[in-house]
């Protein structure tokens, strides 16, 4: 896994509760309903597609719900607080700390030290276009899933 794969595991975490195992009910002959959780919580008009508007709305909204303080810029504490749900989960292991760090550094590309809303859509576009496989201007969790598991190129490598 390279670095590059850091925002995209960020976004499925995110969304990880619509990209669990699919449950019974889920397999039963019943239309699936749409999730309002992970990344189909942004599918406001509950087509089952999210399109770019709708992750543009919903990335900006988690901005200003991440941006406790209001200051229109994230720190690392505020971008990976815990949600109330988690609080009484075990701490990030070393490994997931080091990965937060690179994550952050990566978002905070004017190295100021925190994560401006700017960059912070940045790092949503990105997401969205890597999700968004057929490029049609929408994703889903299926498309996200095979995102997933979509070789990256390693920028480095390609600039040799």
């Amino acid at each position: 896994m390279t670095k590059n794969h850091l925002p995209l595991i960020a976004l499925l975490l995110a969304a990880a509760p619509a990209l669990a195992a699919p449950d019974a009910e889920s397999t039963s002959p019943r239309p699936v309903r749409p999730s309002s959780s992970g990344i189909m919580r942004y599918d406001a008009n509950k087509d089952g597609f999210v399109d770019r508007t709708e992750w543009t709305t919903g990335q900006q909204a988690r901005f200003q719900q991440l941006d406790t303080d209001k200051d229109g810029k994230l720190t690392k504490d505020e971008l990976f607080a815990r949600s109330p749900q988690a609080a009484g989960q075990a701490t990030p292991s070393s490994r997931q700390q080091e990965r937060q760090d690179a994550f952050f550094r990566r978002m905070d590309t004017d190295r100021d030290g925190s994560v401006s809303k700017a960059e912070f859509m940045s790092q949503a576009d990105r997401n969205f276009a890597r999700c968004d496989t057929d490029k049609d201007g929408r994703t889903n969790t299926a498309e996200c899933r095979q995102a997933l598991r979509r070789p990256t190129v390693d920028r480095a490598a390609s600039e040799r």
